[in-house]
């Protein structure tokens, strides 16, 4: 088996329980799976994995899933709040912790692995502040809402 300690594989074994079957979880689902085990994993990632872009193509067992959880566990390519923080604070003009929110739906609509529309929708009605008068936003709180408590989209 993977490199994966014994408390890391019960997690996983939980996560299968509640997203699979006997069969083990379908490869469509592998990115939120690895997602409910706190890894960021990005689309590219998800599809060099084995991740498919349809239900029913390829399923994934349980000993296949360790060394994809273990590979991915081990990529540096995932962000953290302050590497979003950094990135963010290039829209912030005022150097006071506020961006507008059109640049924000701007980058999350067109920049790496962009959004749909209903995605950012979804994200700022559950993650945003209202903006004030000038259209301005307090982006921490984004950041920690959106790491806090991610949203899954279907």
């Amino acid at each position: 088996m993977a490199d994966v300690p014994k408390r890391e594989q019960e997690n996983i074994e939980f996560v299968f329980e509640v997203m699979g079957g006997p069969d083990g979880i379908d490869a469509y689902d592998l990115g939120d799976a690895l997602r409910a085990l706190n890894l960021n994993p990005t689309l590219a990632l998800i599809e060099k994995m084995g991740g498919t872009k349809q239900r029913k193509l390829k399923m994934i067992k349980f000993d296949e899933f360790l060394p994809i959880y273990s590979q991915v566990k081990k990529e540096k390519e995932q962000g953290c709040y302050e590497d979003f923080i950094e990135c963010l604070k290039l829209y912030d003009k005022q150097e006071n912790g506020t961006m507008l929110l059109a640049e924000l739906q701007h980058a999350l609509l067109s920049l790496g692995e962009n959004l749909e529309d209903e995605q950012v929708e979804t994200l700022f009605a559950d993650c945003l502040d209202p903006e004030d008068d000038e259209g301005m936003i307090p982006y921490s709180q984004f950041v920690q809402r959106l790491m806090s408590d991610p949203v899954v989209f279907d």
